[in-house]
């Protein structure tokens, strides 16, 4: 029986690999260890489909060590406890140490990836974990530090059209067939950065075209892939809510645009497009405590802490009713006045260091713990605000080039402008947007 398409197209070797060329390219990081022959314990966070799983057993033939997988959807501290007891037996002296990949490493319970710590930190397995997931929030921090992390991106546009390119003139069943892309746009819109869907839409079109099987096939009657065939072919077969490939993106990113832009119906509209569809509640909650910050900010600093409440009240509360504690904090930042004033203060200044490098800190804010800084004139000068009127010491904080340069710029509203009228009554040189 024919394997899937995307199946049949699972690269075995780096140079089949397509995308992700800081991590495989030449002269990356994963080359110069399979180079060295010395793969440590790392964990590969990304989007679905794009190759994590993949990158896991390139390494291990690359290397040619013994390779054991674990889901963590089905899998728990019993099954990792087997996996070791078959390392123990199965290794010999001056053996390789075998690779341990675990599946969806951010499902596993903290007993879970606490079972894990000994044998990484003893080295008898390299563990290779994949994650959808921020692994800051979701790994334990003993584990996580034992594990270096690799981001894996969508994929471009390029690198889709080149998996696309090969596909179809190397895959065994699809090079025998006279296949035409007339238009690529649908196809990669749908794909969303994600390979294997890619591949899933292509040889769903591409089988459902009457020339695949037909009995004129032996005439080599091309199969034409079109923008309208596959937007047709794929409302024909729709797919539900999938919490790990595009729609998750594009529904969590509608949610977030609506709340940045004040409209409270759609964010709970698109809200509970994702309670419906079984989206972990969690993802939704951090993703409001980042839109508090980022979208609300300093126009309503109490939003950063209802969305704060709302992550810790849900690991408290759980579902259903957890959804009743998403809503209330949905509207609440939708309905918050907004400013980005914070974003763009971090923005401007990591500009600044990028640009300016490592410049020194003044003398007279340098700490002066011994006789010798002393004698160097560390700390001479500085003024402790406190003992100061209105705790206020005029003197410069910032390196001597760029003295003079403002990263924050108050925006108009009513809680940033008596922010700025504030420091603009200690310091005059704080400007107001309206300035």
């Amino acid at each position: 029986m024919l394997k899937p398409l995307a199946e049949r197209m699972r690269p075995h070797s780096l140079d089949d690999y397509v995308g992700q060329q800081h991590l495989v390219g030449k002269g990356s990081v994963l080359r110069k260890m399979l180079d060295a022959g010395n793969v440590p314990s790392f964990i590969l966070w990304g989007p679905p489909g794009v190759g994590k799983t993949t990158l896991a057993h390139i390494i291990s033939s690359s290397l040619e060590i013994p390779f054991y997988t674990l889901s963590a959807v089905n899998s728990g501290v019993k099954d990792v406890r087997e996996v070791f007891e078959k390392v123990k037996s199965n290794t010999f002296f001056n053996a390789k140490r075998p690779i341990l990949f675990i599946d969806e490493i951010h499902r596993f319970s903290k007993s879970q990836q606490d079972s894990l710590l000994a044998a990484v930190e003893k080295g008898a397995v390299t563990l290779i974990g994949a994650t959808t997931e921020n692994p800051s929030f979701e790994v334990i921090r003993p584990l996580l530090s034992r594990c270096q992390v690799y981001v894996l991106k969508s994929l471009e546009e390029k690198d889709l059209l080149c998996l696309m390119n090969k596909t179809l003139t190397e895959d065994i069943e699809l090079k025998h067939k006279n296949i035409e892309v007339k238009e690529t746009a649908a196809l990669l819109r749908f794909s969303g950065g994600d390979a294997r869907k890619l591949l899933n839409i292509l040889e769903l079109v591409i089988e459902a075209d009457e020339n695949y099987n037909s009995e004129n096939s032996g005439n080599n009657e091309p199969i034409i892939i079109t923008d309208e065939k596959i937007i047709d072919r794929l409302q024909e077969n729709p797919i539900a809510y999938d919490k790990g490939g595009e729609m998750h993106y594009d529904i969590i990113s509608a949610f977030i645009k609506s709340i940045r832009g004040s409209d409270v119906d759609g964010a709970i509209y698109w809200l509970a497009r994702m309670v419906a569809g079984g989206e972990d509640p969690k993802f939704i909650a951090r993703r409001l405590v980042i839109s508090a910050s980022e979208d609300i900010g300093l126009a309503n600093p109490n939003a950063l802490l209802l969305a704060c409440a709302c992550f810790d009240a849900l690991t408290k509360i759980g579902w259903p009713e957890g959804r009743i504690i998403l809503a209330e904090t949905t509207v609440y930042l939708a309905s918050s006045p907004k400013s980005n004033s914070a974003y763009m203060a971090i923005e401007s200044a990591l500009a600044e260091v990028a640009e300016s490098g490592n410049l020194p800190v003044p003398l007279h804010l340098r700490n002066a713990p011994t006789q010798l800084m002393k004698d160097l004139n560390y700390s001479k000068g500085y003024k402790y605000a406190h003992d100061f009127e209105n705790n206020y010491a005029e003197q410069d904080y910032l390196p001597e080039t760029i003295r003079n340069k403002r990263f924050w710029v108050a925006q108009n509203n009513a809680q940033e402008r008596k922010i700025s009228e504030f420091l603009s009554s200690l310091n005059s040189s704080v400007p107001d947007r309206k300035s």
